[in-house]
């Protein structure tokens, strides 16, 4: 199979839920804004590499265990990436005219997000040792990180963005707010990815598919309570 076909598998997991996810939205974003958010989104996959590659190397110092895995599965990947998807909302959303409702924070938080998980797709995919996978397989791993990490990543940073987004609303609890959607996101984020490393048995999906349906039910409740916010953002 081709480069070019193996990027398509790559990139259609995070395309279709971007499409779901916008179709959320009652006032549809502009067009190349949207575009412009998913590659930020994605570039952010090289700076996490870095850093995670320099967490990596100073974690292979010490001593093979469960708690090692814990601090690299929770701050080595899951913080970095969230703070990194938060970041590029930040800087070119939340000062832009193109923020003018409270749903648009948590959405173009699901946009980055996807963006970011469109290059790790494309890496599962088109990295060493896949490149002569049968098509079947191909499409068996892109379905599955449709399904997972692709999903993960969605419901993670726009659980944050609908934090992120009350905090406007409430600035004498902004820090809080934002903690506490930073801690959501990172938390189950870091369990998710624990726990497909370390725990076996039933349990090792029984967990990350609990994540899913929690986080999938914040964020739905978070749209809701958005949607009843009537008044402009101003930052």
């Amino acid at each position: 199979m081709n480069y070019f076909f193996l990027i398509v598998f790559g990139l259609a997991p995070s395309i279709i839920w971007l499409l779901y996810f916008l179709r959320k939205d009652s006032h549809p974003e502009n067009n190349s804004q949207i575009i412009k958010i998913f590659v930020y989104g994605a570039l952010t996959v090289l700076p996490a590499a870095l850093i995670q590659f320099g967490i990596f190397e100073a974690a292979s110092f010490m001593e093979p265990s469960i708690f090692k895995t814990f601090l690299v599965m929770f701050f080595g990947v899951a913080l970095i990436e969230e703070l990194l998807k938060y970041l590029v909302v930040k800087d070119k959303i939340m000062n832009s005219p193109h923020f003018d409702e409270p749903m648009d924070l948590p959405l173009y938080m699901i946009i980055s997000a996807l963006g970011f998980a469109a290059i790790e797709n494309i890496l599962a995919i088109v990295g060493p040792g896949t490149f002569s996978l049968s098509l079947e397989k191909t499409v068996m791993i892109s379905f599955f990180r449709f399904i997972s990490a692709v999903l993960l990543h969605a419901l993670a940073s726009g659980a944050f963005g609908f934090f992120a987004a009350l905090a406007i609303y409430k600035p004498k609890d902004k820090i809080k707010l934002l903690i506490i959607g930073f801690s959501i996101a990172v938390f189950l984020h870091g369990l998710y990815n624990f726990s497909i490393m370390v725990i076996e048995g039933n349990a090792r999906f029984l967990i990350p598919f609990l994540i899913l349906i929690n986080l999938a039910l914040v964020l739905s409740l978070g749209f809701r309570k958005l949607k009843e916010i009537k008044s402009v953002c101003e930052i």
